[in-house]
């Protein structure tokens, strides 16, 4: 990221200007010199700035940030401050000869009797400094301060380097005496060397004298008539001639004319990647980035007695041979600066363009190379000690527009100075070089720690010890260790490969060679090390090797390895190889021939006769045949495999040598190959071999990947916003999953939370994250098969956004290494266009991997970003509405037609100056969603205008459904049409669920990164919508906990709240009743009915709190509201916005009522029918037929939960009538199939069987092209219900195995205990018939029964708990009977006349007889023992309350029938009944008898009637119940 627009140079600049913006004056007006290098001397005053307290706050941002942008702040404060220094120098006519680290270098070149004059203005010059900047207060609590020097005298420059690089060098005794000048000062002090005192007018200045040091300290300046600063400053600029001329710039050097001479000459002192960008015409805030570099800095300590020309010699040999050494490894020479005993390099590996991934190890090995160059070649060198450090620093242009430069900034480049001091004569390294450069720890030596300053944490170091490397064979290692608790992913075809290659080998008696290919990060390695383990495990004997990239140098390395590894001398102590490797040979070859192999494996066994009379030749093949000899006789004893290990870097002789075991020898190879590297002829010869199989190595299923991130983290679950972020930026690539994961763990981004501990419900929607996550389906095992486990779900926190976390600096540099593209793609909005759509090349371009975009994207300036969010903001919102095959429209209805004139306005003003050109991105995306293009607007839909009606439309609404059957018909011809101009079920499918995950989510992160945050909160709404709609619980919350951030914290009281963001009552209405319907869906029913009270309040419909306030409000809604209903306004937009208003005042009673149906409190069913009475009065204002459809199907459904038989009736009959015109809109098909759906419940119930499977099909058939899940979970729940009852177990298999494939899919952890309730029945009832296993039904309770959402479903977990009671009594496991059986006495007050309800209650009570007729046995230990008449009791209450249920009817009336005869013969021997499956209702199963069903579709459900199985006598609180919904 740039640092900042005060080193942005203006575009518009010519190359001139460019370059001298980067180097001194001293430079850029210099005369043309000889081709040999010169000591060029002036007379000159030098400005040393030291800033203190940066190397601090760099150690302290070390310590405590936790991402790159915080290293980029520290970057940004250093660039501002020292901008501002160079600035001023500038004006006071300064040339800034360098910005090192943490110091300045100005120099005023003059004449000799100039000197004095101008040591007065650069004095003038210093006091305002540290007047202006002498102190800067950070917000971190570490204060820059800074120290200035001054020296005057004789300066002496030379340019050292040759015709491509050159180098600037500014030496002589006065640039010692600054350095020396500005270390004696303190915090805020200027010391002037003695020689400057003494050229001075020591009269104009007030100054304390040092005499031990022999300096001045500077106080203040005297300023006495006649003299005048003014006139003296313009005095002086006479003394300067290349002082800038005009007012607009402030230096010269960037107003001079084209010169290709002088451009040539300036490009030679700037480093290549930078000439590159800058001839490509980058801006320079480009140039800035945050990178993980290699760094090498140099230091040559210098004998006093040298004379300074044989000094400037040596310096111009060093440098020359450095910056060879340090180009070949990928490096570059920085920079080379003076000091006072000698003179430093500083290179650089792993700048833009120069990203290699072994840089560590060519760094060291390049420092090697110099150190030992300079020990041997330079002569008059006193000390040469060098220092390695690799990390995250800051690369970039630090200063000001008018004079920068190029440097690295961050605690590592502290670090590598601080080791310089701390370590001389060394090459040492930091710890990090260490592990990352992979060279082999035999060439290292752990140093003693020491202090450094101002490094807190320096960690381990070492020496390098390249330069005096002991020559050996390597070790036996792999690069991965198999982790048992991590197995192997998606590696089925890659072990078959091997596999087979075990067979071949066995069979045909030749060698079989496998090579597996593949990107770094693909895990080769890791699938080694399942090959070493399963090879072994087979008895076979496995050789590992690991090669790195200086091995392929040594010859007959990886053979002589593998060698060693075969004859077990690798492990073996020196002095006891020469006896280990005698033993091994003395059986296989002749012991004259053992001297053969001193020089292969370091011994020293007697020369024999034979060999001293070999030549060189002649040895070579006798090595080679003997080895051929001991390894056929080894595999003929154990089987051989080679294991090796990034085998592109092997030697071509070890290639050739392998090649010739292959044909020759029954041993299996298996290899990795990485497919950047090149391949020498012998490997491809090997490769082209029939006995070898390449192998690709592909990318990990997304499902693996998800699976590989649980396992590093530890968890068993995580949240989608992760899992998204993960897929992103993986890309199928497990090591980037690993840093990725490791990285958020180092960043303290995630929590993680128990999830076997007990969930409660919360009362607060700001801590309910834990509570989401839980509430969502984990279908990932954990990471050990322990059964007492501890199991954990993490979240991420609230205050942190995932698509703002930049790349680790690990994989930021892994990814632009091969830094290849052409346009930058939108990171919000990645779509792969090119692939989709297979447009030319021409038309357009993008990156290849999605990691090199991310990386990218992070280089770009945050003004650039910003302009870029915005156009894609821009273009996007023409998109964010509901699909075509929905018909358009906003997911929350009539959204931007219920918000203020001001928020509308306000949300597109910075929108409007976007002017769509009808680009190929445009098309390409409304091509791909199906979408109008973005010049059309969207229809709402809402009432067909009733004066030009279409003709469809006008033929259709004259057949009003009046009867059951007319509607039934409709819906036949409905689905038998297959025209798709005609029919909404075989149109465009609904392309909602990408709309979410392309327009929708990108557009709020583009809203937040433009500070829209009014139109990010509308979005957020938009999204969250269209989550519930698409029955996503969890990205619902989601988007609706990013709304929450935005709106702030609220006050403890009302009326001092105060939000972020402005929003109108209508949005903060649907922001309640959102968050209500997720907390419900969650199983937070106390905050959910909070909010949905809250939300109807802001609507103006409240709604009352007490049992008074419930009557009072019943009669007004009755008898008041009933006929006062207000007609629609005139105004169009008027209206919609009232039908907003309106459409959320449903769902929010709708919800209500839902929430008070879940308890079976007579209190809690008052509230529940007056909300009820409420959402029918506010459908009808509402005046919209498939809205006032699904009204009635859910009263229906309420009447039927509370057994109000009439209004259960009259409701679905209601429903039908209005049902006319439902079919031309998808909110109709909706209502359309709720109300089939409704229809198949209410036959289930009332026992006609066949009928009810006849309008499940139908129903599934149309939720299936609708895409509602929630819904089509629901019809098939009483599909299976039906079939189930009717005895056709085939068709229950099937219904439940398209129930799974449907929950399997998503997270709902209701619809999932529905499915395992329907199985256990299956098992129970179904002759056995296993759909699922009951160990995993049993499994799923355990874990979830605990859950806020089950816990607030008593019908369903009635049942669930009845069905295992029986299972576990079949199996005489009496006391897991007890305990099951307990929790459902408890639930059963709770339950209603539901489906559900009945179905858990029938469960009860065939539990209930069962105990009974066990209780005389004594079985039980809990469970205190009941007479017959308490059963009789249950019986009673079951006809009372489930009368709306009549299936169940003729089960429990035998059922109650066998405990009154049990009553009669108390005496009677109960061993005929005494297995759960013998009792009265399941004989009733095993025998065939069902329910009687009416199967005559005659007669419509308005004049169904039951009939009475027992006397029910209504109570005082379903006669309130039947007053207040009718």
């Amino acid at each position: 990221m740039a640092t900042g627009e005060r080193v942005a140079a203006p575009s518009l600049w010519p190359i001139e200007a460019r370059l001298a913006a980067l180097l001194p004056d001293l430079l850029v007006f210099r005369k043309p010199q000889g081709s040999d290098p010169e000591l060029v001397t002036a007379q000159g005053v030098l400005l040393g700035v030291h800033v203190t307290g940066f190397t601090a706050l760099m150690d302290r941002f070390s310590l405590t940030c936790k991402s790159e942008r915080d290293m980029d702040k520290l970057a940004h404060i250093f660039s501002y401050y020292i901008s501002d220094i160079v600035e001023h120098v500038l004006c006071f006519g300064g040339d800034i000869l360098n910005i090192t680290g943490n110091v300045l270098l100005a120099l005023w070149t003059v004449e000799q009797n100039q000197l004095s004059d101008i040591i007065t203005l650069v004095a003038k010059c210093s006091l305002e400094i540290q007047e202006k900047f002498g102190i800067y207060h950070t917000r971190e609590g570490q204060d820059l301060q800074l120290k200035i020097g001054l020296s005057a005298g004789r300066i002496s420059q030379f340019i050292v380097g040759d015709e491509q690089r050159q180098y600037l060098l500014v030496i002589g005794r006065d640039v010692d005496d600054v350095q020396l000048a500005h270390r004696l000062a303190q915090a805020n002090e200027i010391v002037l060397s003695w020689n400057c005192w003494k050229l001075c007018e020591q009269y104009m200045f007030e100054v304390e004298i040092m005499r031990e040091d022999e300096a001045v300290k500077l106080r203040d300046m005297r300023i006495i008539d006649p003299f005048d600063f003014d006139e003296h400053f313009d005095k002086c600029l006479d003394y300067l001639p290349h002082y800038r001329t005009s007012a607009d710039t402030l230096r010269a050097a960037l107003d001079l004319d084209p010169d290709s001479a002088l451009e040539q000459t300036l490009r030679k002192h700037i480093m290549k990647n930078l000439l590159k960008k800058i001839d490509e015409g980058q801006p320079m805030e480009y140039i800035s980035e945050f990178r993980t570099v290699t760094m090498v800095l140099v230091s040559l300590e210098f004998h006093k007695t040298a004379w300074m020309l044989h000094l400037c010699h040596l310096i111009q040999e060093a440098a020359l041979y450095i910056s060879t050494v340090i180009e070949k490894g990928g490096g570059e020479l920085s920079r080379i600066f003076m000091f006072e005993k000698g003179c430093m390099f500083l290179c650089v590996f792993g700048l833009p363009g120069d990203k290699k991934p072994d840089e560590c190890a060519h760094a060291l090995e390049s420092s090697s190379s110099i150190f030992s160059f300079c020990w041997e070649n330079l002569a008059d060198t006193k000390l040469v000690s060098i220092s390695v450090t690799s990390g995250p620093v800051f690369c970039g242009m630090v200063g000001a527009i008018a004079r920068h430069e190029y440097t690295v900034v961050g605690p590592k480049v502290s670090l590598v100075a601080r080791m310089i001091t701390a370590y001389p004569g060394l090459v040492s390294c930091d710890e990090v070089t260490y592990l990352r450069s992979m060279i082999p720890a035999y060439n290292f030596k752990k140093l003693p720690e020491k202090m450094m300053k101002n490094i807190s944490n320096p960690g381990k170091m070492y020496e390098y010890l390249g330069h005096r490397r002991c020559i050996m064979f390597g070790k036996r290692h792999l690069a991965r260790e198999r982790n048992k608790n991590h197995p192997l992913l998606d590696r089925e075809k890659e072990l078959e490969a091997f596999q087979i290659a075990q067979q071949g080998c066995l069979h045909e008696k030749k060698g079989q060679a496998v090579l597996y290919k593949g990107g770094k990060g693909y895990g080769k390695s890791q699938l080694l090390a399942e090959i070493n383990f399963l090879a072994q495990k087979e008895g076979h004997r496995v050789l590992p090797l690991k090669l790195k990239e200086a091995d392929s140098t040594q010859c007959f390395y990886a053979i002589q390895t593998l060698m060693a590894i075969f004859f077990e001398i690798d492990i073996c102590p020196a002095y006891y190889r020469q006896e280990c490797l005698h033993k091994q040979l003395r059986e296989m070859v002749e012991e004259r021939l053992h001297c053969l192999f001193n020089d292969l494996f370091f011994v020293k066994f007697p020369l024999s006769f034979r060999v001293s009379h070999m030549d060189d030749l002649a040895r070579q093949k006798k090595v080679k045949a003997c080895i051929f000899q001991v390894l056929q006789k080894a595999v003929r004893e154990t089987p051989l495999i080679f294991l090796i290990d990034e085998a592109q870097y092997m030697d071509a002789p070890s290639w050739e040598f392998l090649g010739t075991f292959l044909s020759s020898i029954p041993i299996i190879m298996v290899m990795t190959l990485t497919p950047t590297f090149t391949l020498c002829g012998w490997a491809q010869h090997f490769l082209q071999s029939p006995q070898a199989v390449l192998v690709p190595i592909s990318k990990l299923a997304a499902t693996s990947l998800l699976r590989m991130a649980c396992w590093e983290l530890g968890v068993v679950s995580i949240p989608q916003e992760l899992q998204i972020y993960l897929l992103r930026r993986c890309f199928g690539n497990p090591l980037y999953c690993e840093v990725l994961c490791q990285d958020l763990l180092s960043k303290d981004i995630l929590l993680f939370h128990d999830l076997q501990k007990e969930e409660e419900e919360n009362s607060k929607w700001e801590t309910l994250s834990a509570n989401a996550m839980k509430s969502t389906m984990y279908s990932i095992s954990p990471a050990s098969s322990e059964e007492d486990q501890e199991l954990y779900v993490c979240t991420v926190k609230d205050d942190v956004n995932l698509d703002t976390v930049l790349l680790p600096p690990l994989l930021k540099g892994r990814s632009l290494k091969d830094l290849k593209f052409s346009c930058i793609s939108d990171a919000g909005f990645p779509l792969r266009l090119q692939e989709e759509l297979s447009l030319p090349q021409t038309e357009l371009l993008e990156f290849g991997v999605p990691l090199l975009r991310e990386a990218a994207w992070e280089l770009w300036p945050k003004a650039q970003q910003i302009a870029l969010h915005l156009e894609c903001a821009c273009f996007l919102q023409d998109l964010a509405c509901r699909c075509g095959s929905c018909r358009g429209g906003d997911f929350v209805s009539f959204h931007r037609f219920a918000i203020c004139p001001t928020k509308t306005s306000s949300r597109t003003s910075q929108f409007c100056s976007y002017k769509d050109t009808g680009s190929v991105l445009t098309q390409v995306i409304t091509d791909k969603l199906q979408l109008p293009s973005p010049q059309d607007s969207f229809q709402f839909q809402t009432k067909p205008s009733r004066s030009q009606p279409s003709r469809n439309q006008e033929a259709f609404a004259s057949e009003h459904c009046r009867t059951e059957e007319e509607f039934l018909d409709q819906v036949n011809r409905k689905l038998a049409q297959s025209s798709p101009e005609k029919d909404m079920l075989t149109a465009k499918p609904c392309h909602c669920e990408e709309i979410l995950k392309l327009v929708l989510s990108p557009l709020t992160q583009h809203c937040l990164i433009i500070g829209e945050t009014t139109c990010a909160f509308y979005y957020l709404l938009e999204a969250a919508a269209a989550a519930l709609d698409l029955s996503d619980n969890y990205m619902a919350f989601f988007y609706l906990r990013k709304a929450s951030s935005l709106l702030g914290q609220r006050s403890a009281f009302s009326f001092w709240k105060k939000h972020k963001v402005k929003i109108c009552q209508f949005e903060e209405a649907t922001f309640c009743h959102l968050r209500s319907e997720v907390c419900f869906n969650m199983g937070q029913i106390t905050l959910a009915e909070k909010l949905a009270r809250q939300a109807l309040r802001l609507l103006k419909r409240n709604f009352p709190w007490t049992w008074f306030g419930v009557l009072f409000q019943t009669f007004l809604e009755k008898y008041w509201r009933s006929c006062s209903l207000s007609q629609p306004p005139n105004n169009p937009s008027e209206n919609k916005k009232k039908l907003a208003v309106l459409q959320q005042r449903v769902h929010c009673l709708s919800l209500l009522w839902q929430l008070y149906n879940l308890e079976a409190t007579a209190s809690s069913r008052r509230f529940a029918c007056l909300a009820a009475l409420m959402q029918k009065n506010s459908a009808k204002e509402f005046a919209n037929e498939a809205q006032v459809v699904s009204t009635y199907v859910a009263l229906s459904q309420f009447s039927q939960n509370v057994g109000d038989r009439e209004k259960w009736l009259h409701c679905e009959q209601m429903a039908i009538r209005k049902s006319s015109l439902c079919w031309f809109s998808r909110e109709g098909l909706l209502a359309t199939a709720q109300l089939v759906q409704a229809l198949s419940y209410t036959k289930l119930c009332l026992g006609h069987l066949d009928f009810s499977i006849k309008l499940g099909f139908q129903a599934h058939e149309i939720c299936r092209h609708l895409k509602k899940p929630a819904l089509q979970n629901l019809v098939l729940s009483v599909l299976f219900r039906s079939a189930f009852l009717k005895k056709k177990f085939d068709l229950c298999i099937h219904v439940l195995e398209s129930q799974w494939a449907l929950i399997s899919q998503g997270h709902d952890v209701l619809g999932l205990a529905c499915f395992y309730s329907a199985c256990l029945d299956l098992l129970l009832y179904g002759r056995g018939l296993l759909c699922r296993p009951f160990e995993e039904c049993l499994h799923f309770i355990q874990r979830y029964e605990d859950s806020c959402i089950l816990t607030s479903q008593s019908n369903v977990m009635l049942g669930i708990h009845s069905s295992l009671a029986m299972w576990f009594a079949q199996d005489s496991q009496w006391n897991l009977f007890e305990h099951h059986f307990s929790k459902a006495r408890q639930l059963v007050k709770r339950t209603n006349a539901s489906l559900f309800g009945s179905h858990g209650f029938v469960r009860f009570l065939e539990c209930h007889v069962l105990m009974l007729q066990k209780m005389p046995e004594g079985v039980f230990v809990h469970i205190p023992p009941e007479a017959h008449s308490q059963t009789l009791k249950y019986f009673k209450e079951f006809f009372t309350r489930c009368v709306t249920c009549p299936v169940y009817h003729q089960w429990v009336s035998e059922l109650k029938a066998s405990v009154m005869r049990y009553g009669k013969r108390e005496s009677m021997s109960l061993t005929n009944i005494i297995r759960p499956f013998d009792t009265c209702l399941t004989r009733i199963w095993m025998e065939g008898d069902c329910p009687e069903e009416n199967n005559s579709f005659e007669g419509n459900l308005g004049i169904q009637r039951f009939d009475r199985v027992a006397d029910v006598k209504d109570n005082k609180d379903e006669e309130e119940i039947q007053e207040c919904i009718c």
